[in-house]
């Protein structure tokens, strides 16, 4: 018995919505459709990820690889140089591909060039996204004689030593 063309639109809807009357319209059942392989409760990338995972992608993603490539370089010098030629020797800076590293005495800054090669070599193995294309050895840090907004050229005082 279909009442809904007998009473008033109001009143049909009054009853539909209280379950009473069947509704006029036919339901149209949706289809089950397969869910994406993107996004489905099973697909490949949906398990957790490890913290470690997590960070690497972050770092990787907001570019702070080659930073902190160069900060961990830093941080294992003593392993990368070994203990005794860390002792004596620092990397102090790091531009364009040339690591410059301070060294006590121009002896040690003078060895140490004859091991560049092999150092290069073990820098860009460990550490691949500093990008260490060559390595600068630098003696220690001597006096500046020039002091103040007006230097004199030639050696100053220096000539007078000897």
């Amino acid at each position: 018995m279909n009442t809904s063309a007998r009473v008033p639109e109001t009143v049909a809807t009054y009853l539909r919505l209280r379950g009473l009357e069947p509704s006029a319209r036919a339901k149209r059942r949706r289809r089950y459709q397969p869910v994406d392989d993107e996004h489905g409760p099973f697909t490949k990338g949906r398990d957790p990820h490890g913290l470690g995972d997590v960070v690497s992608a972050l770092t990787k993603d907001a570019g702070w690889d080659a930073q902190l490539a160069r900060e961990d370089l830093v941080l294992q010098w003593e392993e990368v140089a070994g203990e005794e030629t860390a002792r004596h020797a620092n990397p102090v800076a790091l531009a364009d591909g040339l690591l410059t590293v301070q060294c006590d005495s121009t002896a040690w800054a003078t060895n140490l060039k004859t091991m560049r090669a092999h150092m290069v070599t073990e820098l860009a193995r460990r550490f691949p996204e500093a990008g260490v294309k060559n390595i600068r050895f630098i003696g220690p840090d001597v006096p500046s004689w020039k002091w103040g907004r007006r230097a004199v050229p030639g050696r100053g005082p220096r000539d007078t030593y000897g």
